[in-house]
Formats: structure tokens, sequence, C-alpha cells
């Protein structure tokens, strides 16, 4: 299938902030519904302090990279980032060309958002049938 690029939209390579923060609001979603759904005992308590800790350094990293960047990058600060709508319609280049910035962000945060909502919804099952209600 070809697809007609706009010469005329920008292209980015790079992800914008705020889908840069819903992949931090699932991360976080998905280590509540560990703490919430599946801390039946000491032991599995230290099992989510450990997959917390996993996710905490999974997170930071990458941010601290991100900071120390923007902190020595010339022009990092410069207030010509786009807006999120400007973004979603433009284009952001990718490793096999470049591709809508809505189906980036689909493309980023479906996986996430899937393994999220999957334990939550295992953890809701786990619960309900350890309180024998089915």
């Amino acid at each position: 299938m070809a697809q007609h690029i706009n010469q005329d939209s920008p292209i980015s390579n790079s992800l914008h902030p705020r889908v840069n923060m819903a992949i931090i609001g699932l991360v976080l979603m998905f280590v509540a519904a560990v703490w919430m759904f599946f801390d039946s005992d000491a032991y599995g308590a230290w099992l989510d302090v450990v997959i917390t800790g996993l996710f905490v350094i999974a997170i930071a990293i990458p941010v601290l990279c991100w900071l120390t960047w923007r902190r020595n990058a010339d022009g990092a600060r410069d207030g010509n980032q786009l807006g999120f709508h400007d973004w979603v319609v433009s284009e952001f280049d990718t490793w096999t060309g470049p591709v809508k910035g809505a189906n980036a962000t689909i493309e980023v945060l479906l996986p996430i958002a899937a393994v999220a909502v999957g334990m939550i919804v295992l953890g809701l099952l786990f619960h309900i049938m350890s309180s024998g209600a089915a």
C-alpha cells in the first residue's frame, strides 16, 4: 500500500511530550494494578516491590537522559516545539519511512495500554475468583 506523504508538513523524529507522559501514566497504572490485586502475602509484597523498582528504573533512566540532553543541547529549550494537535497531523520519521503522528501515537501506546489494561482485568478476575463470588 503506497502512502502519500505531504512535503509541506514538518517531519519530527521524536515523540511529543504528551505521548511520553501517556507512556509514564500507563506504566504507573500497571504498577498500581500489581499493588492492588496481587499482594496476597508477605512474599507477594516483596515481589511487588521488585516490580515497582524495575519500572521506576525503566522510567527514571530515559527521563534523566532527556533532562541531561535538554540542559546541554543547544536550542533544546526553544519554544519551537509543535503543539500536540499539530504534531499528530504532521509526519513522524521512523526507520521504515515517515508515518502520520496519529498512527505513530497509536502504534507506541497500544501495546503498553494493552498490557496495563490486561493486568487490571486479570487482577479483577483473580480478585473475584479468590473471593469465591463466581
